[in-house]
């Protein structure tokens, strides 16, 4: 009978050790998995975190574990790449820092055992991810087990799978499932009793058969309806040799249907079924990617509080325990591989086998519709090498799995005709306007300028969003990494994409505050603070309530501002979030009125005198904040950036005439700008093939995209190049833009 015993405790590590060790270091440390060797620099800026080769080791005796005729290691994590030692003999390598891998320890295993595993996150041309906007955490930072079985068992060792694959196939009220079993060392006489149970553990039908694959006929089923009626039935598969259970397996599955129209989104059963969430990292301050069940449970319950309907999985595979969360919850998903930002020749076979693992893995988790090829791969460009690498992924991905979709995520700049966006069944753009250049009232009109061009091809958004910091003004402006132009954003994104039915999903990026050590702004290094939630998941911002509003069914009212506390205006703009029909503001117990709003978002101007206690109320719910009124602005409320020699606060304005602070687009608008920049700033800008921040290649799609920042952000910007202007440069530069008269 099988058993899996799990591995997590008394590891020793070591990121200094050179070799292999022949016996336990007590020099090492001690350390239980899971584990991360870059929890803390890898989210502190500077990006200088450690990419390299660490050792784990631990020591156990074979008579501990139970008796059996076959032990593997199972490895849930192993970032990025990892070599297992068993007693000094090289076992097994595998490439790919996200996906469950498993070795057979069985040949080399002794009474005493010394097991080592090599751990490498170092920078290479051949494993995925390379170059990203996000940390390539390296340890053993998900769940180690030794799985103990007989010599006849459920698959062990194709692409880490379950040894188990369920398909149901829905016709109307009824479904036909099919349950395949892969089985290792099988023998004449053995059989296999398949049970299916519903949901609260009763027996829907039961077979036994010599047979590996066999069908169930199940009449009136129960479907899995996402939020609504998220069903699971289980099924079991017991090995059976003279009529004992020699081993097991079982999976829960899903009996639905889906379609992606291009005209009325997604469809559940039948049913219009608008797919509107969220982005998530796995990463968590302080933890790196080294999670444990709670931190999942949590990062669920924050997502199902939203209302979201759908979670973009970004941009691995995840914990197989997220996944079953989701399945439980109703969330839709987007499973995706780690094939982003720089395509790399070298590097196909690992999407391949990365691309295997995802689909073997979690091909019986009903929450999944999509499987993503790709992230912002053109963001180079497209030459025929990465056409071909996607055709062969989108190609086995049909031949793997023939209930499900592929899609991609499109680098903004990419042309909507490039040959790229034929590729999948449908396709999802990545667009900041109103963050990086543009204005967000481009948003809605881009997509539908593609709608109208390609009306087959479903279209979504898998990534739009900016930055907020416990930054505050009255007056946001793109840029400023406020809490308040982030929620004046994603206000005016959710009128937009919301009320957009043929768009297939929709995915706020992000979730969650991460980890990005290569990033430097916002005042706080090493983050990527696009988050509806801090990164410590104790704060939710003001948007976060914006999307409640509109998608959940939980009542409640939310007072905006909370951190935003000192005001010098005479008249403040107060904004309260509901999904209630009205909401009243009070102002130290006196009602400044009831309004009404379709939007959910509800507006009020506010007295500022003194200290004022406000109240939203809407029925029998109340919120409550306060304001306090100061004769000048508080400081503290103001971007700050570290090691910054300028902040924009600190640059000369000329009303009618350029600075630092102005977008780079516009200056380039006027000959005498253009001129400038062409000139003595010319030295300093990025040019074609220079390498930015977080690793990216510039091309002409950054060089258009870095046209929306200021000159001051930008200038920031080629700091990571290694180019650092001085106070003096940027103050001299300032001054000939102050000549500089803006167009009428």
């Amino acid at each position: 009978m099988r058993q899996v015993i799990n591995f997590n405790y008394r590891w020793v590590f070591s990121k200094e050790a050179c070799e292999v060790p022949a016996e336990i270091n007590n020099k090492w440390n001690f350390v239980n998995l899971p584990h991360s060797w870059n929890a803390i620099d890898g989210q502190d800026g500077g990006n200088d975190y450690y990419r390299g080769t660490a050792y784990y080791a631990k020591a156990f005796d074979k008579m501990d574990l139970p008796a059996s005729d076959r032990y593997y290691l199972e490895l849930h994590g192993a970032n990025s790449s990892a070599d297992v030692y068993l007693n000094g003999k090289h076992l097994a390598h595998h490439d790919g820092g996200y996906a469950t891998w498993r070795v057979n320890l069985t040949e080399a295993m002794e009474r005493d055992n010394l097991l080592v595993i090599a751990v490498d996150n170092s920078a290479n041309e051949t494993v995925y991810p390379q170059v990203a906007d996000f940390t390539f955490y390296g340890g053993l930072y998900r769940d180690v087990n030794v799985i103990c079985v007989s010599e006849s068992h459920f698959d062990l060792d194709y692409y880490g799978g379950p040894g188990i694959k369920v398909t149901p196939a829905v016709n109307g009220a009824d479904a036909d499932v099919e349950v395949e079993v892969f089985l290792t060392g099988a023998k004449e006489g053995q059989t296999v009793c398949y049970t299916v149970l519903d949901a609260e553990g009763n027996v829907v039908d039961s077979v036994e058969t010599a047979e590996a694959k066999v069908n169930f006929a199940m009449a009136n089923v129960h479907k899995w309806h996402g939020l609504k009626d998220p069903y699971l039935y289980t099924v079991k598969a017991d090995l059976m040799e003279d009529g004992n259970v020699i081993d097991n397996v079982s999976a829960r599955f899903g009996c639905r249907t889906f379609a992606i129209d291009p005209k009325n989104g997604f469809i559940l059963n039948g049913e219009e079924y608008p797919l509107r969430g969220v982005s998530r990292h796995q990463d968590r301050w302080g933890v790196g990617n080294a999670l444990l069940p709670e931190h999942h449970e949590e990062d669920i319950d924050l997502i199902c509080e939203v209302g979201c309907t759908t979670i973009r999985l970004a941009h691995y595979q995840h914990d197989q325990y997220f996944y079953d969360l989701c399945d439980e919850r109703g969330l839709v998903l987007w499973a995706e591989i780690p094939y982003i930002s720089k395509h790399m020749p070298t590097a196909r076979e690992n999407t391949i086998s990365q691309m295997k693992e995802l689909v073997v893995q979690n091909y019986n988790h009903p929450s999944i519709v999509v499987w993503g090829l790709s992230n912002e791969i053109t963001i180079s460009g497209s030459d025929e090498d990465l056409l071909e690498n996607h055709r062969i992924l989108n190609d086995l991905c049909h031949e793997m799995d023939k209930t499900r979709l592929t899609t991609i995520a499109c680098v903004s700049p990419c042309d909507i005709n490039d040959p790229y966006i034929h590729i999948p069944d449908v396709v999802s753009y990545n667009h900041y306007f109103g963050w990086y250049g543009g204005e967000t009232s481009m948003n809605g009109p881009w997509f539908d300028k593609f709608h109208a061009t390609h009306p087959n091809i479903p279209i979504g958004c898998s990534e739009y969003g900016c930055e907020a910091l416990n930054w505050h003004t009255s007056k946001p402006v793109q840029g400023d990494y406020t809490e308040e132009y982030q929620a004046y954003y994603h206000e005016e994104l959710i009128k937009q994409l919301y009320t957009r039915k043929y768009m297939w999903a929709t995915h706020v990026w992000n979730m969650f505050d991460f980890g990005a050590d290569a990033r430097s702004e916002g005042g706080e290094n090493g983050q990527n603070h696009k988050g509806l939630v801090t990164f410590d998941r104790k704060y939710k911002k003001d948007s976060f309530y914006a999307y409640k509003a509109w998608l959940s069914d939980e009542p409640f009212v939310h007072l905006c501002g909370k951190r935003y506390i000192n005001r010098e205006e005479d008249v403040t703009k107060v904004t309260v979030y509901s999904n209630q029909p009205e909401v009243e503001l009070f102002a130290n117990g006196v009602s400044l009125g009831k309004k009404t709003a379709e939007d959910h978002f509800f507006y009020f101007d506010v007295p500022n005198v003194g200290e004022t206690t406000l109240a939203a109320v809407a029925g029998e719910l109340k919120d409550e904040s306060r304001i306090n009124k100061v004769e000048v602005f508080d400081e503290s409320y103001r971007l700050k950036e570290k090691n910054a020699i300028l902040n924009w606060f600190d640059i000369t304005e000329v009303e009618g005439y350029f600075s630092l602070n102005d977008k780079l687009s516009d200056i380039f608008k006027v000959p005498e700008g253009q001129q400038l920049f062409m000139g003595m700033f010319a030295q300093f800008m990025p040019k074609e093939g220079d390498t930015v921040a977080g690793g990216f290649e510039m091309n002409d799609a950054m060089m258009q995209m870095m046209g929306g920042f200021t000159v001051l952000r930008l200038s920031g910007m080629i700091g990571t190049m290694g180019v650092n202007l001085t106070k003096e440069q940027l103050l001299g530069l300032n001054a000939q833009l102050n000549q500089i008269k803006k167009p009428e």
